[in-house]
Parts: C-alpha cells; structure tokens; sequence
C-alpha cells in the first residue's frame, strides 16, 4: 500500500525549482530596467547574479551609457542575497546615497580619488565583516581617476579578496587603469546607446528638434547629449558649422577655426576651476593637499576638459560634413543636425558628395592626430585649409 504522506513529502523538492526560476525571473526583471539598452551587460550580470558572483568586476564603455545605474542594480541584488529581508536590503541599496551600511560607494570629490579616502573606505573596510546579510559591495565610481598609488594598494584587495567582499570599478577611460588592475576584474562591457533612447532620456529639455539633433550628435553620450543642449554646446555646434562653411566657400581668411579651440579652452578654464574649488573644500575639511599638488590636479581637469571639447568640435564638423553628403545625395530623412535642416540644404547646393565624404576622412585623421601631441592650433589651422581645397568649387 503506497504511503499517503509521500507525495506531501516529496512538494517540498519538487517546489524548490520552481521558487529558483520565479526568483531569478524576478532578478531579472529588476535588471531590465537599468540595463534595457544593454543586452550583453545584462546577460553578463544575470549569469553572475544566477550563481556566485566574481569578487571584482570592471564596468567599462562610454560615458553615459548606464554603468552607475546598472552597478547600482547589480550591488542591491547582490546585498539582497542572503539577507535576512531582502527587499528591504535591496530597497535601502538603490537609494543614492545609500544607508545600506555593507555598500560602499566611492566617487572622487576632486579631479581624483584622494589615496587616505582609498584605503580606509576600500582597503581597509573590505576586511570587515558584513554589517548585516552575507556580503559587502565597494563601488568605485570613476575609477580611471585612482592614482597610481591608490591602483597598486588595491591589487592585494583584488588578488586575495575576503569571500564576502565584491568590488566594482566604473570607468569611461579603461586605459587609465594599471593592466594590473583591469586584469584581475571580470569586464563588463557597455555600448553606445541607441539615439532614440538619448532622447528619451532628454524628452522635456527642449524642442523635440533639437533633443533629437542632440541625441544623434552625442553618438550615445547622455552626458555628451545634454552638453550639446547647454549655451556652450549651442555655440560649439555654431562653431564647427561656420569653419566648414568657410572651407567649403573658400573664406578662411579670418581663421573660424579659431572658435572652436577659444570654446575648448573657455570650457578647460571653468573644469579646472571647478577642480581647484573642490580640492579647496577638501582641504577645508581636513584633506592633505600641497599648493603644487592642487594647481596640478586643476591643470590635468582642465587639459581634459579641454581636449574633450575639441573631440567634440571636431566630431561636429565631421558630422555637419557627414550631413552635406546625405542632402547632397537626396537623403536629408538620414542627417543627424536634424533642427539645421534649411540650412543644409542650402550648404548643400554645389557640394559634390564624394567631396563632403573625403572632408569626413580628413577630419576623422586630425582627431587621431591630436592623441599625439601636435600642435592643436596648427593641426586644425592645416586640416581647414585641405577642406577648403576638397570642398571650394572655384
């Protein structure tokens, strides 16, 4: 006679599968959101989260493309596991900041990572215990900004990690990173987002025109986006479109390009002042900082910015060149600078587009120029005047 309780004893198994696959179905759900437009991060740390996630991960890929939101999500799933409740634990990780006392987020205050806030926040912590649950998570936002001295402190942290402990580093710039350090975190890669998805994020920061040019412009740069909608992207944008005007009517004489470099440099100004403003503040509160140390940092924030802003000018003007060749050819439903639309296809009377296409190739050339240290002025002073020899039909 079979034993009545056996199939009552046996639900409890059977069940256990099925509450793994609703919870990991949940899991998953909760990650669509921030990583919606990222299906191979999301597939990365879906696979993490499924079993015993890595004790250091690298989230590397562009600016703007989600990574602080999606190290975010990542480190409240994993405090939730093993938590005594937790969606409590999950809810008090996604606040920002935080009060979860097992996450810990790290972001530099300055034009970098002060080395004292790296051992005590980072180093030094990870060998606690956890506060509550099972497990700790150290986020290092901007980790391209860590010295040297603060990268190497952080290999032994990387190589011999407690078994609770999990780091996240966030980076834009993986070559600023010791190979030391990349190459002991598991990557996770991040894509350019997709423009309609830039301008979602834009939607009631101006005319839909302009918030679709922008998306296009930025080439999946949110933070890029917004600053192409900001006075000094309007005029940077303004910039570029009149030295390749001048180029293409063969009126250089006045040197356009001198605009875009007078805006870089403007904007370089202002980051290395906004640099110098912060260090100050945390020397106020009791950071070491020499007088030499913080003019340094503010001309490192500066050359940055300023190099930054001149990628973009000059992405704008392969762009406005890039849109010469689409109305050129008949296609104007394609071109990015969408709100200059009139005005293109004026520019583009006369343009031959095998001549508009060869001015992209020159522009693309000097930007990679630029990485080797030339002359700024000179580089851009030369590239407009073998524009002016492509594009002028005398």
């Amino acid at each position: 006679m079979a034993d009545p309780a056996a199939p009552e004893a046996a639900a409890p198994e059977a069940a256990a599968p099925e509450a793994a696959a609703i919870g990991a179905a949940a899991r998953n759900a909760r990650l669509e959101g921030p990583l919606r437009h990222q299906p191979r991060a999301r597939a990365t740390l879906t696979a993490a989260l499924s079993g015993d996630p890595a004790h250091a991960y690298l989230f590397r890929g562009p600016r703007g493309a989600g990574k602080r939101a999606a190290a975010r999500a990542f480190a409240a799933e994993i405090l939730a596991t093993g938590a005594d409740e937790p969606e409590a634990a999950r809810r008090r990780a996604l606040l920002d900041p935080s009060p979860h006392p097992d996450l810990v987020w790290l972001a530099p205050r300055g034009a970098q990572h002060l080395v004292e806030e790296v051992r005590e926040q980072v180093i030094r912590a990870a060998s606690l215990r956890p506060f509550e649950g099972t497990r700790r998570v150290f986020v290092i936002e901007s980790a391209e900004a860590l010295r040297d001295e603060s990268q190497n402190a952080l290999l032994k942290t990387l190589e011999e990690p407690p078994a609770f402990a999990h780091l996240v580093l966030i980076t834009s710039e993986p070559s600023g990173l010791l190979e030391t350090v990349a190459s002991r975190c598991a990557p996770v890669d991040f894509q350019r987002l997709p423009a309609e998805a830039v301008e979602a994020a834009l939607a009631g920061s101006g005319e839909p025109e302009h918030l679709s040019s922008a998306a296009r412009l930025a080439a999946g740069d949110l933070v890029r986006a917004r600053f192409l909608l900001a006075e000094p992207g309007r005029e940077l944008r303004a910039a570029a479109e009149k030295s390749v005007t001048a180029a293409a009517e063969g009126e250089l004489g006045r040197a356009p390009w001198k605009g875009i470099l007078s805006i870089a440099e403007a904007d370089g100004e202002e980051a290395g002042a906004e640099a110098r403003r912060r260090i100050e503040i945390e020397v106020s509160e009791g950071a070491k900082w020499t007088k030499r140390d913080i003019e340094d940092e503010a001309k490192r924030a500066a050359r940055r910015r300023r190099t930054d802003v001149l990628d973009l000018g000059l992405d704008l003007c392969a762009s406005w060149l890039r849109d010469l060749a689409a109305a050129a050819a008949g296609a104007p439903e394609v071109v990015f600078n969408r709100d200059r639309a009139e005005a293109l296809a004026d520019a583009a009377q006369g343009v031959e587009v095998a001549a508009a296409r060869k001015g992209v190739e020159l522009v693309q050339d000097t930007r990679r120029r630029l990485d080797l240290n030339v002359s700024e002025e000179l580089a851009l002073e030369a590239l407009f005047f073998r524009l002016e020899r492509v594009l002028h039909q005398r």
